[in-house]
C-alpha cells in the first residue's frame, strides 16, 4: 500500500473520528455544567474515549447482517439515554439539595459512556465492511472522542462560571435537545 493510500485513510478516519467524537462533545460541554472535580473530568474523557474504541470494535466484529437493524436502533437508544439525563440535570437544578439521580461516575458514567458510543458501534459495522484498518480505526475513534468530551468539559465549565445557578438547567437543555435530535432526525 503506498504512502498516498495511507495518509488518505488516515485523512478519511480522522474526518470520521471527529464527526463522531461530536457528540461527546456535546455530552461533555452540558456535563461539564455540572460541578465536577478535574478528575472526575479526566476520568470522563477516559472512559468515553475507552468506550468509542470498544463498541466500534464491536461493530466490525459484528459484521454486516446486524447493520441496517442495529444502525436505527442504537440512534434511538442514544436519544433516549440523553433525554433522561437532560431531564435529570434540568430538575437537580431546581433541587436545593443538588441530588442527581444518575451521576458521572460509577454505574452513571457507565450509562453516559454507553449513551454517547452507541452510534460508533452501527459506524464500526459499516467500517467493517470496507476492510478499514481496525487498529487504527479505533485508535483515532478513542482518541478524538477523549479530546473532544474533554474540550466540552472545560468548555462546559467556563460557561457554569459564567452562568452560575442556571448553567446545570442549560447543560440539560443542551443535552435534551441533543437527545430529541437524535430520536426526531428533521
Amino acid at each position: 500500500m503506498s504512502v498516498d493510500v495511507l495518509i488518505g485513510e488516515i485523512l478519511t478516519l480522522s474526518i470520521m473520528a471527529f464527526a463522531l467524537g461530536m457528540d461527546a462533545f456535546s455530552v461533555g460541554l452540558g456535563m461539564g455544567m455540572a460541578k465536577l472535580r478535574n478528575s472526575q473530568m479526566l476520568q470522563i474523557g477516559v472512559i468515553i474515549g475507552l468506550f468509542h474504541v470498544i463498541m466500534p470494535l464491536f461493530g466490525m466484529m459484528a459484521g454486516q447482517f446486524l447493520s441496517g437493524a442495529l444502525g436505527a436502533l442504537a440512534g434511538y437508544i442514544g436519544g433516549a439515554l440523553l433525554l433522561v439525563l437532560g431531564i435529570q440535570m434540568i430538575a437537580a437544578s431546581f433541587n436545593k439539595d443538588g441530588e442527581q439521580i444518575i451521576s458521572p461516575d460509577g454505574f452513571g458514567l457507565f450509562i453516559f459512556a454507553v449513551g454517547v458510543s452507541l452510534d460508533s458501534f452501527s459506524v464500526g459495522l459499516s467500517l467493517g465492511l470496507y476492510g478499514t484498518r481496525p487498529f487504527l480505526t479505533i485508535c483515532l475513534f478513542g482518541l478524538f472522542s477523549m479530546v473532544l468530551t474533554w474540550a466540552g468539559l472545560f468548555l462546559g465549565r467556563k460557561v457554569q462560571a459564567w452562568l452560575g445557578a442556571y448553567s446545570e438547567a442549560l447543560g440539560g437543555a443542551i443535552l435534551l435537545s441533543f437527545g430529541l435530535k437524535l430520536l426526531l432526525p428533521i
